[in-house]
């Protein structure tokens, strides 16, 4: 009977989806266990005695008191190794398409916790001979898992350094059979096989952090080059309904220089997440012209599902973003939205019965975004490589209020900040970024980048830009009391040249095959094009010309059409337009001398 109760507690409350088992003295905190008859699986979140608080990751319905809790002896851990590229998985890890076989329509209790196909063989090249030695994180074998993508295998981080003595020749394997093993110091030998596993709530360790440096390169023009992202670095991509933040996700999945991303569906509605299940499949990446898919994991929790579940899915996709890190590559995590996340966190809490804090949310709510976000980063792998992780985290804020809990404590912990406006998405102006109230932190960490890679003076041009942007915002006002009659040519000239940059800039046509994806010099010769515009149009102004005839000249629509215009292969049609421009505006002051 002693034995019996180190391995098993008895269910004595059932609140949704926390369960109260008692006998559970010799159970660990963040221990997973499976708990009643079918086996549901849970996880340990507080014991008081022999007393244990237990979040069950399925529906709790049909479940009784006195049903046995079984002790697992691990955390909830993830299975990494190959077949995670081009998968669908749940909150934990359990796989779609594997799921669907078991049965159609809805994900059935007790099915265990299925992972990546142990069952299929994988074309293995060994990087390794007798006699090497290994240390964690150091690469052993070598899987072409998709055509984009070479899957590293890894010596865990929880081993000790070891010298090979056995190693298998070059074939086919299954991820449990082993094909190395290590020797250490002490005479102890590890098996290595093609997997291994990690708990979800544990960073991952890194050699060391690297300063950020480099942008996240996405071809949307208000980010690029009014607030860039940069590779480790954190976003946070608020917005209420209908401003676009999962669109604008879909576009940073499709076009941002990430070697893999990671797309997390958390608590959103389910035709949503249809939507991206059926679109992300069908998207052809256009660095390979290959299936977007072959450098993409996508983990869908809709809002109907477990919510257990939800709150366990930021941190299934975050150690997988951390796994890809470790064998070099710079990964992209879309979280789409930490407020559902949230929300879960909040449902909990209160079945938990913790004391609330504001709006509700538990009181923790700033630690663990803040343990999420400190996940990100640009590191120095245990392997030697350079490395990233950027989280870009959706906020889907009530009523579009930004000064709710989630909002708040999001800026608090993040260094980019892309604030979608209502107003820009009813005006049918998208990505809806407000160009006044987003900012990013990154731009004098990247601002040797820019200098080095696109132009010494992109930047400069970019303050020029948003110092007009700033001065037709205190201009508006005016014109809302008085109309814009009362204003002087040069001020008049401003509110031109803040349309032009919205129109012909900022406005980005993501269905367009031209303007979808734009690269950083194309969009560094477009500011160039504006700015000479409007030091052309200035100088007309200076000399009395009316804003009328300034702004009916040809050559003023052409900038604003330039996007869709020119072609992306042939930037240098920019550089005929600047000349444009100068020659009709000198012509301009030439009938005025």
């Amino acid at each position: 009977m002693e034995y019996l109760d180190k391995q098993f507690g008895v269910i004595e409350l059932i609140n949704g989806p926390v369960v109260k088992g008692s006998q559970m003295a010799s159970f660990k905190v963040n221990e997973m266990v499976t708990v009643g008859e079918r086996q549901l699986i849970g996880e340990v979140v507080s014991l008081e005695g022999d007393i244990a608080t237990i979040q069950v990751y399925e529906e709790t319905e049909g479940l009784k008191a006195g049903e046995k809790i079984t002790a697992t002896g691990s955390p909830l851990s993830l299975h990494l190794g190959p077949g995670m590229l081009g998968n669908m998985f749940d909150g934990i890890q359990r796989p779609l398409k594997k799921i669907e076989e078991i049965s159609k329509v809805f994900i059935p209790e007790g099915i265990g916790l299925l992972s990546i196909d142990e069952d299929k063989e994988w074309e293995v090249k060994l990087a390794v001979q007798k006699g090497d030695v290994l240390k964690p994180g150091h690469v052993y074998a070598t899987v072409q898992e998709t055509l984009s993508i070479l899957h590293k295998i890894m010596v865990p981080p929880y081993l000790k350094e070891g010298t090979v003595v056995e190693v298998k020749p070059d074939g086919k394997y299954k991820l449990k059979d082993v094909v190395a093993v290590i020797e250490g110091k002490d005479g102890q030998r590890s098996d290595l096989t093609l997997m291994q596993k990690w708990p979800v709530r544990r960073p991952r360790p890194s050699g060391k952090r690297v300063p950020i440096y480099k942008p996240l390169v996405t071809g949307q023009r208000v980010i690029d080059t009014f607030f860039p992202l940069a590779k480790g670095g954190t976003v946070g991509l608020p917005g209420g309904f209908g401003t676009g933040k999962t669109v604008t996700q879909h576009q940073l999945a499709k076009w941002s220089d990430a070697d893999i991303i990671v797309y997390v569906g958390c608590g959103e509605r389910g035709n949503e997440m249809t939507s991206v299940l059926e679109e992300f499949p069908a998207l052809i990446d256009p660095r390979t012209n290959r299936p977007l898919m072959e450098r993409t994991i996508l983990i869908a929790n809709t809002s109907n599902m477990p919510v257990a579940a939800r709150e366990a899915s930021i941190y299934t996709g975050i150690t997988m973003a951390e796994y890809f890190r470790d064998m070099g590559y710079d990964v992209a995590i879309m979280a789409d939205s930490t407020s559902r996340w949230a929300e879960a966190l909040r449902e909990i809490s209160g079945r938990l019965e913790e004391m609330p804090a504001e709006e509700g949310f538990p009181a923790y709510l700033p630690s663990r975004l803040a343990q999420f976000y400190e996940r990100a980063g640009c590191v120095e792998t245990l392997g030697g490589e350079e490395a990233s992780v950027t989280i870009i985290g959706a906020v889907s804020p009530p009523g579009g209020d930004f000064s709710e809990p989630v909002t708040e404590n999001t800026k608090r912990f993040v260094s980019a900040f892309l604030a979608l406006d209502k107003k820009l998405a009813y005006a049918r102006h998208y990505p809806a970024i407000n160009y006044l109230t987003s900012y990013s932190a990154y731009i004098a960490m990247l601002e040797e980048w820019y200098k080095e890679n696109v132009a010494e003076d992109m930047l400069s041009l970019r303050s020029k830009m948003i110092r007009i942007l700033q001065e037709e915002e205190k201009l508006n006002e005016i014109v809302q009391l008085v109309g814009e009659d009362v204003l002087p040519n040069d001020q008049l000239l401003i509110l031109e040249i803040a349309r032009t940059i919205k129109k012909a800039f900022l406005q980005q046509n993501a269905l367009h095959k031209e303007d979808t994806y734009v690269s950083l010099e194309k969009q560094y010769k477009m500011l160039v094009v504006i700015w000479t515009l409007h030091e052309s149009t200035l100088a007309c102004v200076k000399l009395g010309i009316p804003i009328s005839t300034i702004r009916k000249q040809s050559v003023f629509e052409e900038v604003i059409k330039m996007k869709y215009d020119v072609p992306n292969n042939r930037i240098e049609l920019l550089d005929l337009l600047c000349e444009k421009i100068t020659l009709s505006y000198d012509a301009l002051r030439q009938k005025y001398q």
